[in-house]
């Protein structure tokens, strides 16, 4: 069993398919739980959400690597959170029974950034999508996406144009390089700053279902 903290929210019966929410930088695994509702309000999904493994001397909260430079992690505490998420997936998966394809990682801020790391990554499964709010693409050594190995891959970004943490430009980078690589994606821009705007919930909750009920084109 991996050994990271996470919260729970069960399908209302049989799941259809399972969200994984990785929070942002500073928080922990309560910080996105109520999403789940909002954005799966029929419960089809089982949701889970995970605390990330690194605490900082005078930063409050969890977090899923040092930040030397926006956009591009530090290679040692990105690879160590890479391994043990990587395992949590793995854990989840053998333990509820679903599949890498009935799987969407999410996320929000440093979150959207892992979700993209692990459904990118390689060496790992491709889910059946990525939902990245205000994140990135990371650049760090040792860690190349796989855009030709998961043709079936959708993903769905939004982010704010006010954004004084990860400026909109990251997000624009993040969909040109996906849509290079013939990965289905919906975009989303809006005057918000660094926060998940209320605006984009609604797109979000639609593009997951149509995730879990139809192939990509």
């Amino acid at each position: 069993m991996s050994p990271l903290a996470h919260r729970e929210r069960p399908a209302a019966g049989e799941p259809a398919g399972l969200l994984v929410l990785h929070h942002g930088r500073g928080a922990d695994e309560h910080d996105l739980l109520g999403l789940a509702d909002v954005l799966d309000p029929d419960q089809r999904l089982h949701v889970v959400t995970p605390r990330a493994p690194l605490t900082l001397p005078g930063s409050p909260g969890h977090h899923w690597y040092v930040v030397p430079r926006v956009g591009f992690p530090d290679h040692d505490t990105f690879h160590a959170a890479y391994r043990e998420l990587a395992g949590f997936h793995d854990d989840l998966w053998q333990r509820t029974g679903l599949t890498p394809g009935q799987t969407m990682f999410g996320g929000f801020s440093m979150g959207s950034v892992m979700s993209y790391a692990l459904g990118l990554g390689p060496d790992r499964p491709a889910p059946a999508g990525i939902l990245a709010f205000a994140g990135f693409v990371p650049v760090v050594d040792d860690w190349q996406p796989d855009l030709a190995g998961r043709p079936d891959l959708r993903a769905f970004i939004a982010h704010g144009r006010r954004d004084p943490v990860m400026d909109v430009a990251f997000a624009r980078a993040a969909r040109d390089l996906l849509e290079a690589g013939r990965i289905a994606v919906e975009y989303h821009e809006s005057d918000a700053g660094h926060f998940i705007d209320p605006a984009h919930i609604g797109p979000a909750a639609r593009w997951l279902g149509a995730t879990l009920s139809e192939p990509a084109a």
